[in-house]
């Protein structure tokens, strides 16, 4: 019997209790919701707590939700100065739950799904915007090919692949035309950097991936690898910083709060920390053109839910709701190239 997790429960038990040994009292099952991707459950036992993320089932596009390669880059960076949840097992065939799938040890924190944090003081939500600046200057400086990852993917040219990448998925996801697309797609084209800077990019580096320390403003674990490549640290960080230039409408932004009260530094700031930690001087730093790289890759994402909210794969109730933002961050994406800083 499959119930509403979509595979039987029973097979995903005796699988765990087989590969990993020790586990005590019955499995407890719950499917988290509010994600857009990889399917994620948590599983617990009266000795163990775990996480589960899985492939999605059906027909999803090429290259997308790649969970082996969350659980590879995951593997590779324990030990490293970055915070991840220690990795178990992954398991490539659909026997189990249907679908690939790996698991990890469950790490108690807190996710702050809401950018603007409410129920936290200030002074506490400015040092969790300054630690997750820190976090990605953490992820941006670890050793790339020390860590086992030279093959992860392919050091330089990341932009024109990316844009290749982004293109061909817009193409596979457009239900309805949306101009602002086409025309960043175009004019990024135009404008692609000649640089060549190699990291670890993280791809999703945003507020609600990172794990933070149950009373302290401290991140423990940075979460959902599924976008994760080599590739390069500004295309992390504009996208990191995109909230500070939408509205709390369009999918969370911070734009027009009074960030002063709330504590929570301006992009300024935010920006000039992540550099000085990173030793990026000005010729190195984020332009127009990673902005509006950034805001095609949301609205093109934006469109890939609608799109799979139509096939019936999405993992979320809202997707066909959500897939509507495309319209709204291809235009911040359009006003990015000509005003790269908001005025509200």
């Amino acid at each position: 019997m499959q119930d509403d997790h979509g595979f039987p429960p029973a097979r995903l038990d005796a699988f765990l209790r087989r590969e990993l040994g020790g586990l005590q009292g019955g499995m407890r099952l719950h499917k988290i919701g509010g994600g857009q991707s990889n399917p994620t459950f948590f599983v617990h036992y009266d000795n163990r707590a775990l996480v589960l993320r899985k492939k999605p089932p059906g027909e999803v596009l090429p290259s997308a939700h790649a969970v082996d390669r969350e659980y590879r880059v995951m593997k590779a960076l324990a030990g490293t100065a970055l915070p991840v949840p220690p990795v178990l097992l992954y398991h490539a065939e659909p026997d189990v739950v249907g679908t690939p799938f790996y698991v990890m040890e469950r790490v108690s924190g807190r996710v702050f799904n809401d950018n603007a944090a409410p129920g936290i003081a200030p002074t506490e939500r400015r040092a969790i915007y300054l630690a997750m600046a820190d976090t990605l200057a953490t992820l941006h400086q670890v050793d790339w090919q020390a860590v086992g990852l030279a093959d992860f993917g392919k050091p330089g040219g990341y932009f024109e692949r990316q844009l290749r990448r982004w293109q061909q998925q817009w193409a596979l996801s457009q239900l309805t035309p949306i101009p602002a697309i086409d025309q960043l797609i175009a004019w990024l084209g135009e404008h692609l950097p000649a640089d060549d800077e190699t990291t670890i990019a993280h791809g999703d580096f945003k507020l609600n991936n990172l794990l933070f320390h149950p009373s302290e403003p401290r991140v423990v674990a940075v979460l959902d690898w599924e976008l994760a490549t080599l590739g390069h640290p500004l295309a992390d960080l504009a996208f990191n910083t995109v909230a500070w230039r939408t509205l709390p409408g369009e999918y969370g932004g911070i734009r027009g709060l009074d960030l002063s009260a709330l504590g929570i530094p301006g992009e300024h700031e935010y920006l000039a920390r992540y550099y000085r930690l990173t030793g990026r001087g000005p010729e190195r730093q984020a332009t127009p053109f990673h902005w509006a790289f950034a805001f095609m890759r949301w609205a093109v994402i934006f469109a890939g839910i609608a799109a799979r909210a139509v096939r019936g794969s999405a993992t979320s109730d809202n997707a066909a709701q959500v897939g509507t933002l495309a319209h709204a961050l291809a235009r911040r994406g359009i006003e990015a190239i000509d005003t790269p800083m908001p005025t509200l």
